[in-house]
Parts: C-alpha cells; structure tokens; sequence
C-alpha cells in the first residue's frame, strides 16, 4: 500500500478501504496529497489521521469520514453520510454536498465547512471545532455545546442550542425553535469581526454580509440546578 500512495490518485474500485486508511495512517509525520477516486459511500475514510495530508475524494462517502481528524485538510467533492468529523481535533474538512446527521458531533478543533445541508443534531456537544454551514440544518443541532462556534446560513431545526454552554451560535435564517436556555443575544461589532474572520478561514467571507446573521448562545440559567427550572433539564 505504501507504493500505492506514492501515487497522486487511489482507486477505491483497485484498492480496499482498510489498505488505503492503512496506508494514510502510515504517513503520520510526513505531508502528501490523494486523490481517492469511487468512494462509493465508503464509511469511516480517512478516519484517524494524523499527519500534514492534503485528501481529496472524488464522490459521496458513509459513515464517520474524517472522524477523529488531527492536522489534515480532507475535502469530499459529493456528501456525507452521518458523524462526518466526529470528534475532529484539528485541520480542515469540507463536504461540497450535504451531510447527514450528527456532523462534527463532540469536535474538539479546527474547522468542517458543508456547502449544502445538514441533518439534525449538528455540532452536538461540540467542544471548540468551528462549524459553517452554507445551507439549513436539522433539529436538536448543537446541543450540549461546550465550545466553538456554529455559523448557519441558511434555517434551523426545533430545538437550537438546547442546553447550551458557551458554544456561539450565529443564523442568517430563521431557527424553527430554540432549544432550553438557549436565546438570542445582542451582535456587537467585535462579534461581526470575529464571525467574518471566521468566514475567512471558510473561504466565504464576500458570500454573505455578516450584518445580516443574529447570534444565540446560552442564558446560564441551567448552569446550576434551581428548582423553578426544574422543568428545563
């Protein structure tokens, strides 16, 4: 397999899926650039990575693609099925298409970009990756949010931010509902430039005037308990 990535493209119809993330995994420490050609809705590719890798694949992918991610830019040229860079560390993913549920679910760092839709649960317990979303996303997304921020341009589904942390939250559309504790909160001219900074690193800072996006995060009410919420938790 490691003559196989010496290659600029891998076949995923001449190549299994566990040669070609051994091999990825093989090049921890080292910088290279693959093409994957036929993905053909493989699950967990490009899972586990840990090197300076550039991976481009050419078509949908399943379950858990670039899970765990530390360091790589993965780009998936099609759409993605559920958990699509769980517990991401670091680097970049971006999904041309849609991706399904759970997306960056648990991240911890660097940035997912997905220039369709997501489906629910979006950024769910998301720990400090940076998530934006150039279409609508699905309910209950973002919920548990510790850290990060979740840029929306399109709607959302029920139940925004449900018992959010300090994760930031900002929606060019309109969210169906907001889940508990979440609210709407003043956008101030520092949290403009932190929002178009952050449209920067996605490549789509002249896509949207960043004027036109309101932010949501957390009331702090649920951060202790207190029996008058005792219906919230």
């Amino acid at each position: 397999m490691t003559d196989t990535l010496s290659m600029e493209t891998v076949d995923l119809a001449a190549v299994s899926l566990r040669d070609l993330n051994a091999g990825l995994h093989a090049m921890k420490g080292r910088s290279g650039h693959v093409r994957v050609l036929n993905p053909r809705g493989a699950h967990s590719l490009a899972a586990g990575l840990d090197a300076d890798l550039t991976v481009e694949v050419d078509g949908d992918v399943g379950y858990y693609c670039a899970g765990m991610n530390k360091r790589a830019r993965v780009l998936v040229r099609g759409s993605a099925g559920p958990g699509l860079a769980e517990n991401m560390m670091s680097g970049l993913v971006h999904v041309t298409g849609d991706a399904s549920q759970a997306a960056g679910a648990t991240g911890c760092g660097g940035l997912l970009v997905v220039d369709g839709n997501t489906s629910a649960r979006c950024g769910i317990s998301m720990k400090g990756i940076d998530i934006v979303v150039k279409g609508s996303i699905g309910p209950m997304s973002a919920f548990m949010a510790q850290a990060g921020s979740l840029v929306v341009f399109g709607d959302t589904g029920d139940a925004l931010g449900d018992s959010i942390y300090e994760a930031k939250l900002f929606v060019r559309g309109t969210p169906k509902s907001l889940g508990a504790d979440c609210v709407e909160k003043p956008m101030e001219d520092h949290h403009r430039a932190a929002l178009f900074a952050l449209l920067e690193k996605a490549g789509a800072a002249h896509a949207v005037d960043v004027g036109s996006f309101r932010r949501y995060g957390s009331a702090r009410t649920l951060y202790h308990f207190h029996v008058d919420n005792a219906s919230a938790y």
